[in-house]
């Protein structure tokens, strides 16, 4: 079939993509946008395909599209800016206390293929061993009660603003050994990143961005210069104390993983729950399922990735001619593999559109699949968990109060702006 006109980065995809996904998956499940030749891939035994082979596959096209802004190529691939704002981007990254060819240069996690990737991987893994996630719920829970509390008297509430955003914010900030006094930078500087390098960027400027990655470049390479002189048990001194020759991470390299795990550790477990909470209202015999039942809560995490994911595609590049559902793709082309789409795909989640607490929904490419699954996973279902416990027990007869959704200024993530509830306390009924 021809005449489908599909780009995620159009306005009007982001309050519900999930309609062009479907009918890619119907008609063009390998699909060339024309306004930036990039490859969709739609159908979930592609998607798998595609993760499953780093060889075939390569990560670098994450940093080359993510980062084509910042060397004056945005546009179609990467961030708004273009023409005039791109050129001037430019020239006013060259004021940066960062040296932008040594920053994209860099080993980076999310664009390292075998054999860099492996050790890269382990070094970073160990801030996030089984037993250290497990030890921050007790703090975890202490956060997402105490957001709560703060709320219960007033009868409503901004999900996204009175407990999503804080609580990842608080966690990440505490494991990368951040002050209290720079949580709210800390997401300020996140939100200006997403939306800059992967929203419409309307209304900013680019010395805004600018301004936002210069703010953590300073913060970071200060707080790098002081770990090195007094370690702490943080994120951030474990990376600079891991490794040995080769294997150990430049000044620069901890400065981009520290970016990646700011990033990814704010906006996943954020748009996460907002996600989970929308499905839930959108569901109401959903909602009543797991109120009654709170064992269900680990269920409704793992539908709410496969149904409504944060992150939606991820990009590669072929590193040789590929043919995939009948479609010639070639050498040094950019593929994007559609999670989301992925995980809507009948032949492998049966009666997929439906959301399902009680489904199996193992499987799920939510977090992606391979050696680039997400390094922050199990610290994300932790805080979702445990989030929506406390949530759904304190709280019933939760109700929206807008019904006009915003969604994040963003293609490639997910979740709503805001998400003004009603409720009355349990206790109460």
């Amino acid at each position: 079939m021809t005449g489908i006109q599909f780009d995620p980065i159009r306005p009007e995809l982001r309050a519900n993509p999930y309609p062009a996904y479907a009918e890619l998956r119907r008609h063009s499940p390998v699909h060339r946008i024309e306004s930036s030749g990039v490859y969709a891939i739609s159908r979930y035994r592609d998607v798998l395909f595609a993760l499953r082979r780093p060889d075939l596959f390569s990560s670098s096209a994450m940093l080359t599209v993510l980062t084509a802004g910042f060397t004056g190529g945005g546009g179609n691939l990467g961030m708004g800016f273009s023409g005039t704002d791109a050129a001037r981007l430019g020239a006013l990254l060259q004021q940066l206390p960062i040296k932008i060819p040594e920053f994209l240069a860099s080993r980076s996690l999310i664009a390292a293929d075998p054999p860099v990737h492996g050790p890269m991987r382990s070094l970073v893994n160990r801030g996030f061993t089984p037993r250290r996630i497990a030890a921050l719920e007790p703090r975890i829970r202490e956060i997402a009660r105490n957001a709560l509390a703060a709320v219960e008297e007033k009868g409503e509430f901004d999900l996204v603003e009175d407990l999503a955003i804080p609580l990842p914010v608080t966690v990440i900030a505490e494991m990368l050994g951040v002050e209290t006094e720079r949580h709210a930078d800390f997401k300020r500087w996140s939100d200006c990143i997403v939306s800059g390098i992967t929203g419409a960027a309307e209304g900013m400027r680019p010395e805004t961005l600018l301004h936002a990655f210069a703010e953590l470049s300073e913060y970071v390479t200060r707080v790098i210069e002081e770990r090195r002189a007094q370690p702490r048990e943080d994120l951030i001194s474990t990376m600079i104390l891991a490794g040995e020759g080769e294997t150990a991470l430049s000044p620069v390299e901890v400065m981009g993983f520290t970016l990646l795990l700011l990033v990814a550790g704010n906006e996943t477990t954020t748009n996460l729950l907002g996600n989970a909470t929308l499905a839930l209202l959108d569901h109401p015999d959903q909602l009543a399922r797991v109120q009654q039942n709170p064992g269900l809560v680990p269920s409704l995490v793992e539908e709410t990735l496969r149904y409504d994911p944060p992150a939606q595609f991820v990009y590669r590049k072929v590193t040789g001619d590929v043919e995939l559902a009948g479609t010639l793709i070639p050498e040094g082309s950019t593929v994007m593999p559609l999670l989301a789409s992925a995980n809507r795909d009948d032949a492998q989640f049966p009666n997929a559109a439906q959301f399902d607490v009680t489904r199996d929904s193992q499987g799920h490419l939510g977090f992606g699949l391979g050696i680039h699954f997400c390094l922050g996973a199990s610290l994300a279902r932790l805080e979702a968990r445990v989030a929506l416990e406390e949530l759904l027990a304190r709280f019933h007869a939760l109700e929206g109060t807008d019904p006009a959704v915003e969604y994040i200024d963003s293609y490639l993530v997910r979740g709503p702006r805001r998400l003004p509830l009603r409720f009355e306390l349990a206790s109460r009924r």
